[in-house]
């Protein structure tokens, strides 16, 4: 697969692995034999970032989806890239999709990357993100912090998800910063505001959910059911049956697309962003060793400039429904 830097110095594949949805908010969590050797796989055959969280679990281990990685990819520490990320619980006691509770306070980031350490079983992290903002500890300290934890060697590169322009500049003077996190996708295009402060500061973007939660692959429809209580996309505005509806105009776009690449609308999402800025890396999410197969084939598929401006000017005037945003941050 192609490769493409981070920031100054952090090389990955340009397509990662988003291993959420193994543990977490996909249904109930994978089989671990299953998906220790799909991460063997996924080595295999390219992929060198993958990227998790200390929160990515169920109610029986919150952490289960750090220990699935760590395990699974020990053997193969030195050819891949491991993300993960600290500064948040969920709110357990709330309907799903859970809220946040944010905790950037120093003593807690320090009690998280020991944790995370251990689970993933390594003696460094790769990229380290704050998962999200915590309006109680101002960013210049988090940066402090992510300053003395690189000088010490347990992390090697940090970020933070979901981060305005504001943070990101803030941030950015105490402890550069390799890369931000965000939602985006054909559906999800508010963060290209940050695209020239990105570009300026050479900070890269690893995009999640950018097959907006799976509905760009065109592979559901009304009648798609998802697991109760343990899938969020119940309660996604983009699958609900009248917003599928709604949707099939963009639909239909990827669909004419990806008949002309001879690609997979998937693989034409993907495509269009990773064509867009060679600083952008999506991390699509997948149980399926033929998902992941489809998903790193995009890396083949070139767009022109002028495909990707057409494309855009169409984005910007079709009509199309609200998409996930992410679990909001309790009060």
């Amino acid at each position: 697969m192609n490769k493409r830097i981070l920031g100054k110095d952090l090389e990955v594949s340009d397509i990662g692995l988003g291993c959420m949805g193994m543990s977490h908010g996909y249904g109930s969590a994978a089989d671990k034999h299953e998906m220790t050797e799909f991460l063997a796989k996924a080595v295999d055959m390219g992929v060198s970032l993958f990227d998790t969280a200390e929160v990515y679990g169920d109610y029986k281990d919150p952490h289960s989806n750090e220990k699935l990685v760590g395990q699974a990819l020990k053997a193969y520490r030195d050819k891949i890239k491991i993300v993960t990320k600290f500064g948040i619980k969920f709110d357990t006691s709330k309907p799903i999709p859970y809220p946040l509770v944010s905790d950037s306070r120093p003593e807690t980031i320090r009690k998280s990357v020991e944790g995370s350490l251990k689970r993933l079983q390594t003696d460094h992290i790769d990229l380290y993100f704050q998962h999200r903002v915590d309006p109680k500890v101002p960013i210049e300290e988090v940066a402090g912090v992510m300053g003395d934890l690189i000088q010490e060697g347990k992390i090697t590169h940090w970020g933070i998800s979901e981060a305005t322009e504001d943070v990101i500049r803030r941030a950015h003077k105490v402890c550069p910063l390799t890369a931000i996190e965000n939602r985006y996708s054909m559906m999800a295009r508010w963060h290209e505001e940050l695209f020239p402060t990105l570009e300026e500061l050479n900070i890269g973007f690893v995009a999640f959910s950018p097959l907006a939660n799976g509905l760009l692959t065109d592979k559901y429809n009304k009648n798609s059911k998802f697991e109760k209580d343990t899938d969020y996309r119940n309660s996604m505005p983009q699958f609900t049956k009248e917003n599928i509806d709604k949707n099939q105009e963009l639909l239909n776009l990827i669909r004419k697309l990806a008949t002309e690449k001879d690609a997979t609308p998937a693989q034409i999402s993907l495509a269009w962003m990773i064509s867009k800025k060679p600083w952008i890396v999506p991390i699509p999410g997948t149980r399926k060793l033929s998902r992941l197969a489809e998903n790193i084939g995009a890396s083949n598929i070139a767009l022109s400039t002028k495909e990707i401006e057409s494309i855009d000017k169409i984005l910007d005037e079709i009509p199309m429904s609200e998409v996930f945003g992410g679990s909001k941050l309790s009060k």
